[in-house]
Protein backbone atom coordinates (compact mmCIF):
# COMPACT_ATOMS: atom_id res chain seq x y z
CA UNK A 1 0.00 0.00 0.00
CA UNK A 2 0.90 3.51 -0.39
CA UNK A 3 -0.46 4.76 2.90
CA UNK A 4 3.05 5.43 5.53
CA UNK A 5 0.98 3.24 8.07
CA UNK A 6 1.44 0.07 5.56
CA UNK A 7 4.46 0.78 4.74
CA UNK A 8 5.80 0.73 8.34
CA UNK A 9 3.99 -2.21 8.59
CA UNK A 10 5.31 -4.31 5.39
CA UNK A 11 9.19 -2.82 7.19
CA UNK A 12 8.27 -4.29 10.61
CA UNK A 13 7.06 -7.60 9.25
CA UNK A 14 10.45 -7.95 6.52
CA UNK A 15 12.36 -7.12 9.79
CA UNK A 16 10.65 -9.57 11.86
CA UNK A 17 11.10 -11.99 8.87
CA UNK A 18 14.83 -11.37 8.67
CA UNK A 19 15.24 -11.60 12.38
CA UNK A 20 13.89 -15.30 11.67
CA UNK A 21 15.45 -16.41 9.16
CA UNK A 22 18.88 -15.59 10.73
CA UNK A 23 18.11 -17.04 14.02
CA UNK A 24 17.97 -20.56 11.85
CA UNK A 25 20.44 -19.96 9.08
CA UNK A 26 17.31 -19.81 6.47
CA UNK A 27 16.67 -17.14 3.83
CA UNK A 28 13.60 -14.66 4.19
CA UNK A 29 11.53 -15.86 1.53
CA UNK A 30 11.95 -19.33 2.97
CA UNK A 31 9.92 -17.78 6.52
CA UNK A 32 6.38 -17.61 6.29
CA UNK A 33 3.98 -16.05 9.28
CA UNK A 34 0.79 -17.62 10.22
CA UNK A 35 -1.94 -17.21 13.22
CA UNK A 36 0.03 -19.51 15.22
CA UNK A 37 1.85 -22.60 15.73
CA UNK A 38 -1.51 -24.97 15.83
CA UNK A 39 -2.56 -23.23 11.86
CA UNK A 40 1.64 -23.37 10.47
CA UNK A 41 1.68 -27.59 11.43
CA UNK A 42 -1.59 -27.62 9.95
CA UNK A 43 -1.02 -26.15 6.79
CA UNK A 44 2.41 -27.23 6.34
CA UNK A 45 1.58 -31.09 6.33
CA UNK A 46 -1.52 -30.28 4.27
CA UNK A 47 0.28 -28.58 1.93
CA UNK A 48 2.75 -31.34 1.73
CA UNK A 49 -0.03 -33.86 1.32
CA UNK A 50 -2.33 -32.32 -1.52
CA UNK A 51 0.59 -31.32 -3.03
CA UNK A 52 2.92 -34.68 -3.26
CA UNK A 53 -0.16 -36.80 -3.34
CA UNK A 54 1.11 -38.27 -7.29
CA UNK A 55 4.12 -39.30 -5.44
CA UNK A 56 2.18 -41.02 -2.21
CA UNK A 57 -0.41 -40.99 0.33
CA UNK A 58 1.95 -42.40 3.41
CA UNK A 59 2.77 -39.95 6.10
CA UNK A 60 4.37 -41.07 9.29
CA UNK A 61 3.96 -39.02 12.54
CA UNK A 62 4.00 -40.09 16.58
CA UNK A 63 1.46 -40.99 18.78
CA UNK A 64 2.45 -38.43 21.32
CA UNK A 65 2.42 -35.29 19.15
CA UNK A 66 0.41 -32.44 19.70
CA UNK A 67 -3.02 -32.03 18.49
CA UNK A 68 -2.62 -29.69 15.62
CA UNK A 69 -0.89 -32.30 14.21
CA UNK A 70 -2.81 -35.57 15.42
CA UNK A 71 -5.86 -33.54 13.62
CA UNK A 72 -4.62 -32.66 10.24
CA UNK A 73 -3.53 -36.44 10.09
CA UNK A 74 -6.69 -37.64 10.80
CA UNK A 75 -8.64 -35.54 8.40
CA UNK A 76 -6.14 -36.55 5.74
CA UNK A 77 -6.86 -39.95 6.76
CA UNK A 78 -10.42 -39.26 6.04
CA UNK A 79 -9.29 -37.77 2.21
CA UNK A 80 -7.46 -41.39 1.36
CA UNK A 81 -3.83 -40.89 3.23
CA UNK A 82 -2.82 -43.38 5.50
CA UNK A 83 -0.78 -42.17 8.63
CA UNK A 84 1.49 -44.11 10.77
CA UNK A 85 1.78 -43.16 13.99
CA UNK A 86 4.86 -44.98 15.84
CA UNK A 87 4.37 -45.59 19.33
CA UNK A 88 6.73 -43.94 22.12
CA UNK A 89 8.77 -45.55 24.83
CA UNK A 90 8.25 -44.84 28.07
CA UNK A 91 9.95 -41.74 27.93
CA UNK A 92 7.95 -40.75 25.66
CA UNK A 93 10.56 -41.09 22.81
CA UNK A 94 10.61 -42.39 19.71
CA UNK A 95 14.03 -43.64 18.00
CA UNK A 96 15.36 -43.61 14.91
CA UNK A 97 15.62 -46.96 14.09
CA UNK A 98 11.53 -46.78 14.50
CA UNK A 99 11.36 -43.84 11.48
CA UNK A 100 13.27 -46.01 9.18
CA UNK A 101 11.38 -49.21 9.67
CA UNK A 102 7.60 -47.19 8.79
CA UNK A 103 9.57 -45.25 5.91
CA UNK A 104 8.38 -46.98 2.79
CA UNK A 105 8.99 -45.78 -1.06
CA UNK A 106 5.36 -43.27 -0.89
CA UNK A 107 6.12 -41.96 2.26
CA UNK A 108 6.08 -38.26 1.83
CA UNK A 109 6.46 -37.09 5.24
CA UNK A 110 7.47 -37.68 8.29
CA UNK A 111 6.51 -35.29 11.05
CA UNK A 112 8.22 -35.60 15.03
CA UNK A 113 7.74 -33.01 17.43
CA UNK A 114 10.95 -31.68 19.07
CA UNK A 115 9.83 -31.00 22.52
CA UNK A 116 6.61 -32.55 24.01
CA UNK A 117 4.51 -30.01 24.85
CA UNK A 118 3.31 -32.35 28.20
CA UNK A 119 6.24 -34.25 29.31
CA UNK A 120 9.41 -32.13 27.87
CA UNK A 121 10.90 -35.13 25.85
CA UNK A 122 13.24 -33.99 23.43
CA UNK A 123 13.15 -36.54 20.64
CA UNK A 124 16.07 -37.69 18.15
CA UNK A 125 15.39 -35.25 15.71
CA UNK A 126 18.87 -34.83 14.04
CA UNK A 127 19.07 -38.84 14.17
CA UNK A 128 15.52 -39.33 12.46
CA UNK A 129 16.15 -36.52 9.70
CA UNK A 130 19.50 -38.52 8.94
CA UNK A 131 17.59 -41.86 8.23
CA UNK A 132 14.92 -40.09 6.46
CA UNK A 133 17.43 -38.50 4.17
CA UNK A 134 19.00 -41.72 3.49
CA UNK A 135 16.63 -43.97 3.29
CA UNK A 136 14.15 -41.36 1.04
CA UNK A 137 15.82 -37.96 0.02
CA UNK A 138 12.16 -37.03 -1.35
CA UNK A 139 11.07 -37.40 2.07
CA UNK A 140 9.80 -34.31 3.77
CA UNK A 141 10.83 -34.04 7.34
CA UNK A 142 8.86 -31.75 9.48
CA UNK A 143 9.24 -31.10 13.02
CA UNK A 144 6.78 -28.93 15.60
CA UNK A 145 9.65 -26.86 17.23
CA UNK A 146 6.97 -24.80 19.47
CA UNK A 147 7.97 -26.11 22.57
CA UNK A 148 11.69 -26.51 22.14
CA UNK A 149 12.57 -23.73 19.79
CA UNK A 150 14.72 -20.88 21.21
CA UNK A 151 15.68 -23.04 24.15
CA UNK A 152 18.23 -25.25 22.11
CA UNK A 153 20.21 -24.04 19.30
CA UNK A 154 18.32 -25.19 16.22
CA UNK A 155 19.85 -25.05 12.75
CA UNK A 156 17.35 -27.17 10.44
CA UNK A 157 19.35 -26.93 7.02
CA UNK A 158 22.46 -28.26 9.06
CA UNK A 159 20.37 -31.67 9.98
CA UNK A 160 17.97 -32.01 7.43
CA UNK A 161 14.25 -30.74 8.02
CA UNK A 162 12.48 -29.39 5.40
CA UNK A 163 10.00 -27.29 7.39
CA UNK A 164 9.82 -25.87 11.06
CA UNK A 165 7.01 -25.02 12.96
CA UNK A 166 7.47 -22.31 15.57
CA UNK A 167 5.45 -19.97 17.56
CA UNK A 168 5.81 -16.42 17.87
CA UNK A 169 4.55 -16.30 21.67
CA UNK A 170 7.00 -19.29 22.97
CA UNK A 171 10.04 -16.57 22.17
CA UNK A 172 8.86 -13.31 23.44
CA UNK A 173 6.94 -12.26 20.07
CA UNK A 174 3.26 -11.34 20.07
CA UNK A 175 0.56 -13.91 20.55
CA UNK A 176 -1.06 -15.31 17.17
CA UNK A 177 1.77 -15.50 15.28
Amino acid sequence: SIYKAAQRAATAIAAARQQVADLIGASPKEIIFTGGGSEGDNMLIKGVAHANVKKGRHIITTQVEHHAVLHTCEELAKEGFEITYLPVDEFGRVTAAQVEAALRDDTILVSVMYANNEIGTIEPITDAAAIVKECNPNTLFHVDAIQGFGKVVLHPKRIGIDMLSVSGHKIHGPKGT
